[in-house]
């Protein structure tokens, strides 16, 4: 599958843990493209999975997101975006930045994630907290066009995730 996404864009990666979603933004992101809320909360707290960081963790994503929209600045949001509550504030910089927000979903059987959570050596978030992110990501799917994104691509699959090419069109 081919991505097109507009050069000055915010782009929401979406998808429980375990998806692939930092793997992703790495393989087709530039470093400085990529805003991740694992990254901010290891740098307040020396610990990517201390929750008791959120609000200072999204504080700062927000003021990133906020910065390089205001440049005209391709910007991707490696979290898992799951909730509405999660991606209001978000919308709302883009349209306060006249930026298309797009989504691509790493939508992947919860089976696979928690394969794969479990897999993992330095942290693992658990089968009660990704079954909640499932449930909320299948709850929201089918109103994130009526949210503000003017575009959203779903990938169910690993085979699909892995064969996708991004583009980035010129403005």
């Amino acid at each position: 599958m081919k991505i097109i996404l507009p050069e000055f864009s915010l782009v929401f990666l979406l998808g429980v843990s375990g998806a692939g979603k930092s793997t992703f933004a790495r393989q087709h992101f530039a470093p400085t493209e990529i805003i991740s809320s694992d990254q901010i909360r290891a740098m307040i707290c020396d610990d990517e999975n201390n929750q008791r960081a959120n609000k200072e963790t999204f504080e700062v994503l927000h003021l990133l997101a906020a910065k390089r929209l205001a440049h005209h600045k391709l910007t991707v949001i490696d979290a898992t975006n799951v909730e509405v509550a999660a991606r209001q504030p978000l919308l709302a910089l883009a349209q306060e930045y006249q930026a298309p927000a797009l989504a691509i979903v790493l939508n992947l059987k919860e089976v696979i994630c928690l394969a794969r959570d479990a897999e993992r050596t330095a942290r693992t978030v658990g089968k009660t907290i990704i079954h909640q992110q499932s449930y909320n990501l299948r709850m929201s799917l089918g109103g994130l066009r009526r949210e503000g994104f003017s575009k959203v691509y779903n990938l169910f699959t690993p085979e699909e995730i892995a064969t996708v090419e991004i583009e980035i069109e010129k403005a």
